[in-house]
């Protein structure tokens, strides 16, 4: 009997570490897939993946992608609202938070649609904390909200794509100040500010589903300089620097988040590491604060409410 398709719902696979994930997918054909992809640009990233596979068609597979700039919480909801009409009824299976910005210039800005965040938190942090939301109807199956049936395979999964610049952030207090629009904080201290409160936001989800039939893990790829992470902060990143891994090394570091199932029996052990290591909770200590995760998590009404989304 065939094996039923998953879906994949996903950021940040235009290019870059996303975009060999989702190709590593679509180059095996033992577990069909049915893919949404929100992109900026959805005819450049279309070609992206039929040039990958010359043309070829991708059965057993099916490839779908949609509109979404990150920056722009109104593009975020009808992604969303899109994703749900193709879905038709079916639960997404795995939702890939992997798009992420280093704009360190963004901060001398005012914040995108008259936010007033910084863009790289727009972009890195609340638009896919608001995506999630959006989509959690179709996270969770019928029934689910406390699921009886606990197993691997039942339960559905939000990966996000994290990184160990979280430990650059030493006093959490300042992230107030630097990531509002116009700090002009650099683009090195805000990629790690932005990447802390992404964190802070799969511990919220992780507390949020504790109960439910939905996973949530943390993954670094590594130190990738061949993905252009760096060009935003002014941080020069070459393969010859100590720990850095190939786009298809931090790919594989990905893939694992989807499938591995050891969980530690501490819940805040949530964040895999690049070589494969669930990381202590003490290493991750200052994302554990549930004052500091409610702060920077709103619910989905008070985000409608705080950018301007309820009347669209």
């Amino acid at each position: 009997m065939a094996a039923t398709a998953k879906t994949v719902v996903a950021t940040g696979a235009s290019s870059g570490l996303g975009f060999h994930v989702i190709k590593h997918l679509l180059s095996q054909t033992s577990q069909p897939y049915l893919f949404i992809l929100g992109a900026r640009d959805v005819s450049r990233t279309q070609d992206a993946y039929r040039s990958a596979f010359q043309g070829a068609a991708l059965d057993p597979h099916s490839l779908e992608i949609l509109p979404l700039q990150l920056s722009d919480l109104k593009s975020v909801k009808h992604f969303a609202k899109q994703t749900l009409e193709k879905l038709e009824g079916k639960r997404i299976d795995y939702l890939l938070l992997n798009a992420g910005i280093t704009n360190g210039a963004g901060t001398e800005k005012p914040g995108p649609g008259g936010s007033k965040w910084c863009e790289a938190l727009v972009v890195n942090h609340l638009s896919q904390h608001y995506l999630s939301h959006l989509l959690l109807p179709a996270l969770l199956r019928p029934g689910s909200d406390i699921a009886a049936d606990t197993t691997a395979d039942s339960n559905s999964r939000i990966v996000v794509v994290s990184s160990g610049a979280i430990r650059r952030v030493t006093d959490p207090s300042t992230l107030e100040e630097d990531l509002l629009a116009g700090s002009g904080k650099d683009g090195n201290t805000v990629y790690a500010e932005t990447k802390f409160v992404q964190l802070l936001g799969a511990h919220w989800w992780r507390r949020k589903l504790k109960d439910a039939a939905c996973k949530v893990v943390a993954v670094s790829p590594g130190l990738i300089p061949g993905t252009g992470i760096g060009r935003g902060s002014g941080l020069v990143l070459s393969m010859e620097m100590k720990d850095a891994k190939s786009v298809d090394e931090g790919a594989q570091s990905i893939l694992r988040a989807f499938t591995r199932d050891d969980f530690p029996e501490d819940p805040n052990r949530i964040f895999l590491t690049s070589w494969g290591e669930w990381w202590e909770s003490e290493t991750i200590g200052k994302t554990l604060n549930k004052e500091l995760q409610d702060r920077w998590c709103s619910e989905k009404e008070e985000i409608e409410t705080e950018e301007g989304l309820k009347d669209f």
